[in-house]
């Protein structure tokens, strides 16, 4: 259990990250979600097309022998473009009262646990300001 929902504190402990709050320091918890940039897959499918296009036009070389190892190169670049199928970037943020903010990222396959755990403490969070308003 990444967070642990105490009566006075929240404490988190994911990996190497480590972080614990009173209830009433908390300013915002959430999960983010940010779609995954692919600099270096498109960067190396750049060179590949520079690469080859150099070749066709400014080099003596006979039969196409530059084709092949392009073609090499963009299978290698589309199986890592598409081999990971996680398409997001999950963050679990907390804002506190004294303008800090911590971003930590999680495994996609602990974001349906860690959500959960958010849940609950929004509801303890609900809850607890209603008893303070009533």
């Amino acid at each position: 259990m990444p967070l642990t929902i105490f009566s006075d504190k929240v404490r988190f402990r994911y990996k190497s990250k480590n972080w614990q709050y009173q209830f009433d320091e908390i300013k915002e918890l959430g999960l983010l979600k940010k779609k995954r940039k692919y600099f270096l897959e498109n960067g190396a499918f750049i060179a590949v097309t520079i690469a080859t296009y150099y070749c066709m036009i400014f080099s003596n070389l006979m039969d196409l022998y530059y084709i092949i190892p392009a073609l090499l190169c963009y299978t290698l670049i589309i199986i890592a473009r598409f081999g990971n199928k996680a398409e997001f970037v999950y963050f679990i943020f907390v804002k506190d009262i004294y303008q800090n903010e911590i971003r930590t990222k999680i495994a996609p396959e602990d974001r349906a646990l860690v959500g959960k755990q958010i849940d609950y403490y929004l509801d303890l969070q609900f809850e607890r300001s209603i008893k303070r308003t009533a």
